[in-house]
């Protein structure tokens, strides 16, 4: 039986992830905010994923989430947590209630119609995110329509490499309902053990669409003002490139799409590398230096 929102969790941390989360590259200062942004989202979609939890149970544990992340109670330590680095920093819990938002999603909504109901989804699960470590950085808010590109573009990358499992394991689907009857494919073709080539067609343009969302978010990096932030997002917008690329030729349903510790090493060198490039530019062309790393 799951009381509590603490016992709903996986087990799943901040370095399992597909992606950096406050890697070394993120300032020391920045890092407590940013990791106890984490462990309150991680929590809350544990709940949405949990296996036995009955949807009226999840729903509930989510609200009790956001009663301790708003004050109104001091039941959750990761509520706590979140709401002192907020309350220290005079920022809004908006961002997280935004997310929550999503996890109610997950446990309400199994099936999107198209591409807008799918990006309509991502504005809530993926680019309050981005955002977040923005405020947390102090950064301009006219970076937010390229991190909302590059944070919904990893959301649909990690929707495509567990698309099989996600059908089989939770009955949830986020290739869009009209992508199916595109290329002729159906969703119950999502638990074989190998997709079909009208599912892969599918795949492959969700995949092209999400290279289109990196192709708007390639300037994000250097529009950021913290170096050490600029070159993280650098690193990611790499990494999400390479994937991309994998999802448009191999088969999620039977072909691992994800990359490996030397695929993440090489490609992270590629994404410091380019992005320190980026920067160097940046900052002869406007004429000062950079932040004391």
């Amino acid at each position: 039986m799951v009381a509590t929102p603490a016992e709903a969790r996986s087990g799943k941390g901040h370095r399992d992830e597909n992606f950096p989360v406050a890697s070394r590259l993120i300032r020391p200062r920045h890092r407590a905010a940013i990791l106890a942004f984490y462990e309150f989202v991680r929590t809350a979609d544990d709940i949405a994923d949990h296996a036995t939890l009955a949807p009226a149970d999840k729903l509930a544990l989510i609200d009790r989430l956001e009663a301790t992340l708003l004050g109104r109670s001091n039941e959750d330590p990761v509520g706590v947590a979140l709401r002192a680095q907020l309350e220290a920093r005079a920022l809004s819990p908006r961002h997280a209630q935004d997310l929550l938002t999503a996890f109610r999603m997950d446990v309400t909504k199994l099936r999107y119609r198209d591409w807008d109901d799918l990006i309509g989804y991502c504005s809530y699960s993926a680019m309050p995110v981005g955002r977040f470590v923005l405020d947390v950085h102090g950064e301009s808010r006219a970076t937010w329509p390229a991190n909302d590109a590059l944070c919904a573009a990893l959301q649909i990358i990690n929707h495509l490499q567990d698309c099989g499992k996600d059908f089989r394991d939770i009955d949830r689907v986020y290739i869009p309902l009209d992508a199916f009857a595109a290329a002729g494919a159906s969703v119950n073709e999502l638990g074989a053990d190998r997709a079909s080539p009208a599912l892969l067609g599918a795949i492959r343009e969700l995949a092209r669409r999400t290279g289109d969302l990196l192709r708007a978010s390639k300037p994000f990096s250097a529009g950021i003002e913290d170096t050490r932030l600029a070159l993280e997002v650098a690193v990611i917008q790499t990494y999400a490139e390479r994937l991309v690329g994998l999802l448009g030729g191999r088969d999620p349903l039977s072909q691992r799409v994800h990359l490996g510790k030397a695929g993440v090493a090489g490609f992270g060198l590629l994404g410091l590398s380019w992005g320190a490039s980026h920067r160097v530019g940046r900052m002869f062309a406007a004429g000062h230096k950079p932040q004391d790393a």
